[in-house]
């Protein structure tokens, strides 16, 4: 595999743990912990437990019940065999990858995992096409084959030097053929994978009960015997059962008075993990809508948005702006959007609006999700309201909706401005553009931008050096901040609260932000 390790900024590294208070414990290298399950709770429901149906926070759990053929070892920034026992491009021009599976492979329930297994898991998800799904990941394959039970060739239409991060993606989890439909997503509250763990149960937005896979066969290292995932509907739920020790850990949804307060008390039973993260938040423009699909609204609004005022008010500065929508931290990251409007004017805004022959207040309605994205994000919608109405160019109706139906409104083009955040698949500038231009896109909102999909994307992905995508991914910015239908707002940390007898939350977020559970672990006592 090529590498990637000396462009790529460790973007789970953890930057600093930070004690709510002192505690003491030893723990060997492999000791399991033992005892009662760890149990981690967050506000991140999965929409779906079947791979081929969700491209979406449902990863977390995915990483853990199911294997890939690449991964993210510990520290890793570059994809690294698990599933597989090597991969590699066979070409110079990153058009056939070849991967060969570690030999005697099984699944959680004993049957065999083999290299068919992975041809269908890959075939399905084109085959399917789920709306919600991931089969835009899979763009430049043109097909799978396999050569006896262990080697598995992917063909791809166009070079990809991005796609072994795909592999390593939960998008591609391998799943049992025997328990998953070919061409329909899985109905019942079931899941058969080979990674560390299985599940033993689930109760929709309730709980997945996790146990060991005495099958597994990879790079991960349990650290304990069984994790229970508790799902929250808020963060204020979440700490309060972390502070009465219904839980052990919490992880996502986490929200900045809860984030303050655990930084500054006193309190020796609790500790907070502080992690730099890639994540980010964004707002979108249907292009069809007669308001938000003219240019000269949207220019107007990224005149006018405050992101300093947002990260500051809303979120107390536990996050940072962001002005385009590649983050710090990545190969590629600019301010294109800082280059194009400067600091919020009203002045500038009203000048845009006007040049385009408008002179009325522009009605917008602004659509935002209840359950996903912290609870904060309500407050930032009404920060944004203000803050518009405050020019006295917009009128603002605010509406919002659960993640689930919230999904299906943006995937039929009823919004006509709507906020998204977004975990990256993988720590490349590509994954922070790619999913959200084309006609088919992971918005479901077209954004044609052919500059950037039919000549900057194909010509970045043949570069194995990807140091030497720099600049298309800075004039891909460009284009963005010229064309304003993506909007970036922030750009979060990744917090990690535990109680203080845990261990491996430093260890615990993959590159893609992803908890990798089987780090952690109780301490023994002194």
């Amino acid at each position: 595999m090529f590498n990637r390790n000396r462009f790529l900024r460790s973007v789970a590294a953890i930057a600093s743990v930070s004690l709510v208070a002192g505690g003491c414990g030893l723990l060997s290298d492999g000791d399991s912990g033992g005892g009662d399950p760890i149990v981690v709770g967050t506000t991140s429901a999965p929409s779906t437990l079947d791979p081929a149906g969700a491209w979406d926070g449902s990863w977390e759990l995915y990483r853990n019940i199911y294997q890939t053929l690449l991964a993210y070892p510990n520290g890793a920034t570059a994809p690294q065999p698990d599933a597989a026992q090597s991969c590699s491009f066979a070409d110079s021009a990153s058009r056939t990858y070849r991967c060969t599976l570690r030999a005697g492979l099984k699944f959680a329930d004993g049957d065999p995992l083999n290299a068919e297994a992975v041809k269908f898991s890959v075939d399905r998800i084109r085959a399917i096409d789920a709306a919600a799904g991931p089969a835009g990941l899979l763009g430049s394959l043109d097909s799978v084959d396999t050569s006896g039970g262990r080697e598995v060739v992917f063909h791809l239409g166009k070079s990809d030097a991005t796609f072994p991060f795909v592999l390593a993606t939960p998008a591609l989890s391998i799943v049992d053929p025997k328990d998953y439909p070919a061409r329909a997503l899985r109905k019942d509250a079931g899941a058969d994978g080979s990674g560390p763990y299985k599940l033993q149960s689930y109760q929709e937005g309730r709980q997945a009960v996790l146990t060991s896979n005495g099958n597994y066969h990879g790079f991960a290292r349990r650290q304990n015997d069984a994790v229970t995932v508790r799902y929250f509907q808020d963060s204020a739920g979440m700490v309060k059962a972390l502070r009465d020790k219904q839980i052990d850990v919490t992880y996502r949804g986490l929200a900045a008075d809860d984030i303050l307060a655990l930084q500054q008390q006193g309190n020796s039973d609790l500790q907070l993990v502080d992690g730099a993260g890639t994540d980010i938040s964004y707002l979108v423009f249907d292009p069809k809508d007669p308001w938000a699909g003219r240019p000269a609204v949207r220019k107007a609004i990224a005149q006018l948005v405050d992101r300093g005022a947002i990260a500051h008010k809303v979120y107390k500065d536990t996050v940072d702006p962001l002005y385009s929508m590649v983050p710090k931290g990545l190969v590629g990251h600019t301010t294109a959007f800082f280059d194009e409007y400067g600091d919020p004017s009203t002045g500038k805004a009203r000048t845009i609006l006007q040049d385009a022959g408008i002179h009325q207040k522009v009605p917008l309605t602004l659509w935002y999700t209840t359950d996903r994205y912290g609870s904060e994000t309500a407050l930032m919608f009404k920060e944004l309201k203000r803050q518009l109405e405050g020019s006295g160019l917009f009128t603002v109706t605010l509406e919002s909706r659960p993640w689930k139906s919230y999904v299906v409104g943006y995937q039929k083009g009823e919004y006509p401005v709507f906020g998204r955040g977004w975990s990256p698949d993988f720590p490349d500038a590509d994954n922070f553009i790619a999913p959200f231009t084309g006609e088919h896109n992971a918005l479901g909102t077209p954004y044609p931008a052919k500059d950037i999909t039919d000549r900057l994307l194909p010509h970045s992905r043949a570069q194995s050096d990807r140091a030497k995508t720099v600049g298309d991914m800075e004039q891909a910015q460009r284009i963005i901040a010229g064309d304003a239908q993506l909007l970036p707002l922030w750009q979060g940390r990744q917090y990690v609260a535990a109680s203080d007898d845990i261990s491996g939350g430093e260890q615990a977020l993959d590159p893609s932000t992803i908890m990798m559970m089987w780090t952690l672990h109780r301490k023994t006592s002194w």
